[in-house]
């Protein structure tokens, strides 16, 4: 599969993306590297972007610009999967040189994907600029960037709270949530949405942003 990879990979590197003449398009999962990050909510755009990859019959595993990536063409667009190893808070650094190195333009050519503590678990929304919110990682990219103009398509990851916990003042959890193991209901609930994410990565795609999220950004 490494062989196969790597051979997707050159093609897509050298062959024009459809008849735009456009380089390849970068969708970029934030995570932390590591087992023990492995299920934990923090790591949901490490689960798209693998979701991704298997939904496309690539494995992401070959190394290039802090990051692991794989390539694959989605809606006639050669596109490159990536997971940085930088951990998250470092991880404009990895999205910064793999920009580099591809040539990819940030403004119309890069999705980044990431957990969102403020929406709630079984959700996601599509947005093309915005403020960081409190997440390092979309800290990081800005900074790298220069800039909040970057697409981004943040997965739910918030617990919902009972009520009784919000009559007594109940606050979202934080660090300690979003680093621990997610338990298998939460998974669950997780797995349908990565299928959701991957179909939605494929409308960008094939017919922009707007139209994504007009058909995905859909309260529930």
């Amino acid at each position: 599969m490494a062989d196969a990879n790597e051979s997707v990979l050159s093609g897509v590197e050298k062959q024009p993306a459809g008849n735009t003449g456009r380089g390849p398009f970068l969708v970029v999962g934030l995570g932390n590297p590591g087992l023990e990050y492995l299920w934990t909510p923090h790591n949901a755009g490490f689960m798209a972007i693998d979701r991704i990859a298997q939904q496309e019959g690539v494995v992401v595993q070959n190394r290039r610009s802090r990051a692991i990536t794989a390539a694959c063409r989605i809606a006639g667009r050669p596109v490159i999967l990536a997971k940085p190893e930088t951990y998250m808070n470092l991880s404009g650094v990895a999205v910064a040189a793999l920009l580099r190195e591809l040539e990819v333009d940030p403004a119309k050519d890069l999705l980044v994907i990431y957990d969102e503590l403020d929406l709630a678990l079984g959700t996601f929304k599509i947005r093309e600029r915005g403020s960081a919110a409190g997440h390092n990682g979309a800290r990081s990219v800005s900074s790298a960037l220069g800039g909040d103009e970057w697409l981004r398509l943040r997965i739910g990851v918030g617990p919902s709270l009972p009520p009784e916990a919000i009559a007594a003042g109940g606050k979202r959890p934080g660090r300690d949530y979003l680093l621990s193991p997610m338990g298998k209901r939460d998974l669950t609930v997780l797995n349908e949405v990565l299928d959701r994410v991957s179909t939605a990565v494929g409308r960008i795609l094939s017919d922009g942003p707007a139209a994504a999220m007009n058909e995905f950004n859909r309260r529930d």
